[in-house]
């Protein structure tokens, strides 16, 4: 929807804000974000709410952002090691920003990095297959499907790309997995546990009684996944705007 009038962008913007605020329910939605679970695909109403209000006040609040100052810190100095290592080299600036970015984000988001940057290191995923599965779940997340628009030829799934949705899920199936269950773990085993990042604080939200909704476990792989955007964007701004080397 285009407007060039002030006065109906402020109608739709934020008197009705609440009837234009939900996104239509697509393929890309319900096979990559676990049933619209994320903020980015859930419609309008308690549960986007919920999300919205600790995302703001939770994982999102000065406090809790200035908490983390120390991990930028110390993976800004870990990207300007990896630079001066290959002074005189050619490289490919893009790489190690997104590495730098990656690193940064999952340590605040996942409380460290579960992707391997090297052969030496052993996780889950290897640097190289994280970024590809972010890149898809972009790509995905902004291709028009035929069958969404046209769904009686939804089935026939012309393009590939609910084929390609649902291998995607898997593989971030695969992966939040294993970080809520080592998350799990260490909640049940650590003496006086305190949440130390975000997954921690959606597992401490879903055992509150007292939320509206109750988070079930595709929720919190919906809200943790829609960070995965984040990490695209950083990265881009990253290309266009100058940052700062902290001392």
């Amino acid at each position: 929807m285009v407007t060039s009038s002030l006065d109906m962008a402020k109608q739709i913007l934020k008197t009705y804000d609440h009837m234009f605020a939900s996104r239509p329910q697509t393929a890309a939605g319900k096979y990559t974000t676990y049933e619209y679970s994320d903020l980015a695909w859930a419609p309008y109403g308690p549960y986007w709410r919920q999300g919205r209000k600790i995302y703001l006040t939770e994982l999102f609040s000065a406090k809790r952002l200035e908490s983390y100052e120390y991990m930028r810190v110390e993976e800004m100095r870990e990207f300007t090691r990896r630079l001066y290592r290959n002074c005189g080299k050619s490289i490919e600036l893009k790489d190690y920003l997104s590495h730098y970015t990656l690193s940064i984000i999952s340590r605040i988001v996942l409380g460290k990095k579960y992707f391997s940057a090297s052969e030496s290191e052993k996780e889950i995923v290897s640097l190289e297959e994280f970024q590809e599965m972010l890149d898809e779940l972009f790509l995905l997340n902004g291709v028009l499907n035929i069958g969404d628009w046209i769904p009686w030829l939804d089935f026939l799934d012309l393009q590939g790309y609910v084929k390609r949705m649902k291998k995607l899920k898997v593989r971030f199936d695969k992966f939040h997995d294993h970080v809520i269950d080592e998350h799990n773990v260490r909640r049940k085993t650590t003496k006086n546990w305190q949440p130390k990042d975000m997954v921690d604080l959606l597992l401490q939200l879903a055992d509150d009684p007292e939320l509206e909704v109750k988070l079930t476990r595709d929720n919190m792989k919906g809200l943790t996944q829609v960070i995965s955007f984040f990490l695209i964007v950083s990265f881009n701004y990253f290309l266009i705007f100058p940052f700062h080397f902290p001392s």
